[in-house]
């Protein structure tokens, strides 16, 4: 299918790896011009088309920073994909282990870097009746199965794109949400990252801990989901076959999501 996006502006948030370098890949190979921003610039974002934008999108400035160098290379923006999240600062004693300064961190990687970014960019978006993509998590909506504040500043991201969708859609702006399950990036795979530290606490060995996460989850799938899996509905939702997509959560878990 052609998605008709050659031509068109991106940003991406949290470019560097994982699921926002297979999105970043994605949108490149559909045409579009990105640029892709990312706490470290890493060989990869450089390597994949992109142009890199270094920015600790935590802070204030680092938002306002790649907003002034996205809008100075690319001109305006047609699409801006809200990928960046996660952080590597959680609790694994629950919520009681679970301080003031995680829950601030939390929020501040997983929500209120989104909204700075967004509120940079939107009057370009605006302008050009462009597009805005935040990427969630199933832990949005099944908050027993992640840290308790992750849980809670992803589902206050999916409220803040169903306000934008209502607030925006009458001036030809369209914001959807995509929401992926565990997905095969360094977050599970790296021997440092999130999954290794939760198969530690668990007493599990790493690589047996991943092999266990599709049963452990209820993935009707049986395996995790791949990035480029969510970077197919992500290049879907920001091109014009979607025209009337707006305010819907695209749900990319492998069937662990249980109710309707």
């Amino acid at each position: 299918m052609d998605l008709r996006l050659t031509g068109k502006t991106a940003v991406v948030t949290g470019a560097g790896r994982g699921l926002g370098l297979a999105i970043t890949r994605q949108l490149v190979a559909e045409g579009v011009r990105v640029v892709g921003a990312s706490r470290t610039v890493t060989a990869e974002l450089e390597e994949v088309g992109a142009h890199p934008v270094a920015a600790d999108l935590s802070t204030p400035e680092g938002a306002e920073e790649l907003g002034s160098q996205a809008l100075a290379h690319l001109g305006g923006v047609d699409i801006l994909v809200n990928n960046l999240g996660g952080g590597d600062a959680f609790a694994f004693g629950g919520f009681l282990a679970t301080d003031d300064h995680l829950w601030a961190h939390s929020f501040e990687v997983n929500l209120f870097g989104t909204v700075r970014v967004t509120r940079h960019l939107l009057p370009s978006i605006v302008e050009r009746r462009g597009t805005v993509l935040n990427i969630s998590s199933m832990t949005a909506r099944l908050p027993g199965t992640g840290p308790v504040e992750y849980a809670a500043a992803k589902a206050g991201l999916n409220a803040f794109g169903k306000a934008l969708a209502e607030e925006f859609g009458p001036r030809g702006v369209r914001v959807n949400t995509v929401t992926p399950g565990p997905t095969r990036t360094g977050l599970w795979e790296d021997e440092n990252g999130f999954g290794a530290r939760l198969a530690e606490a668990q007493g599990v060995e790493h690589r047996a801990f991943l092999a266990g996460v599709p049963a452990a989850m209820g993935l009707t799938t049986g395996r995790m989901v791949e990035p480029e899996e969510v970077a197919a509905v992500v290049a879907f939702l920001a091109s014009d076959r979607a025209a009337s997509v707006t305010g819907a959560d695209y749900v990319v878990e492998g069937g662990g999501i249980k109710t309707v």
